[in-house]
């Protein structure tokens, strides 16, 4: 399928896009990390750098540039740091020496095709997915006007007013009444958002996994030109190449042995 770009700039016009990614805690092996760096330099077709904000330094593939998590910047220790807030935190001004297009990734995601198209849509806006909310409260509603702040490209080094809304409003970027999630905030934030074509970025829950009682009999599916499958909550990238059996009746499925081949870690 092709999508409208806007006022395209050609690739060898454009500076070296990014990569960025996190990684903290004990949730998510590392191993996740290496699969993206891998996972890009087999679908995205030019220079680029890839790095990752951690305060690790051993297990990540030669390659990875590491950019130290930066220090909390006043949340509520409660809240425990480093939190999804980090997120904020890259689109200052100089963070991690960033300039230019810059792709952010959280690592529980498969790089399922080619990705140039995420660097080439719209270049110099801020680009999001729409996140996805169930299909009844759509139907209600229309689609929503947050972001899901598992893929997002900002530009680096010319995107510094969404952190600092973030550092004016903090009380109120944590405030679950006001904004329910990080993205919320994020998207807000942002001012102006372009929204991802929807059959670029899907979702495993939403996209995937069949409806129940079809989930008992057929096996999850890529969709057609999907490049970038989230996996948000559970199942976890493993689980859902093994089969999930947890939770509620629809929550469950088949193994799908394709997600393998997605997995380079």
């Amino acid at each position: 399928m092709t999508h409208a770009a806007g006022s395209v700039v050609p690739p060898e016009a454009q500076e070296t896009p990014n990569i960025l990614c996190a990684y903290w805690g004990t949730r998510y092996s590392k191993a996740l990390v290496n699969n993206l760096y891998r996972s890009a330099k087999r679908y995205l077709h030019r220079p680029f750098n890839f790095y990752c904000c951690t305060s690790e330094k051993d297990g990540f593939d030669e390659g990875i540039r590491l950019i130290p998590m930066p220090d909390n910047p006043g949340l509520d220790p409660k809240m425990g740091w480093p939190n999804v807030f980090v997120k904020l935190l890259y689109t200052q001004d100089g963070f991690g020496g960033l300039k230019g297009p810059t792709l952010v990734l959280d690592i529980d995601v498969l790089i399922t095709g080619d990705i140039d198209c995420l660097f080439d849509y719209r270049p110099g806006e801020f680009c999001i997915i729409r996140n996805w909310i169930p299909r009844r409260h759509e139907l209600v509603n229309g689609p929503p006007k947050i972001g899901n702040s598992s893929v997002f490209r900002f530009e680096a080094g010319a995107s510094g007013y969404i952190a600092k809304t973030f550092f004016a409003e903090m009380e109120d970027a944590v405030d679950y009444d006001k904004y329910p999630t990080e993205q919320a905030f994020l998207t807000y934030a942002a001012r102006k958002v372009a929204w991802w074509p929807d059959d670029l970025v899907r979702s495993w829950k939403r996209h995937c996994r069949p409806i129940i009682p079809l989930n008992f009999m057929i096996e999850p599916k890529l969709p057609p030109n999907c490049r970038i499958l989230v996996f948000h909550g559970r199942p976890d990238i493993d689980e859902a190449a093994a089969g999930y059996n947890r939770g509620k009746p629809h929550h469950r499925t088949l193994p799908a042995p394709w997600v393998k081949q997605y997995f380079l870690g």
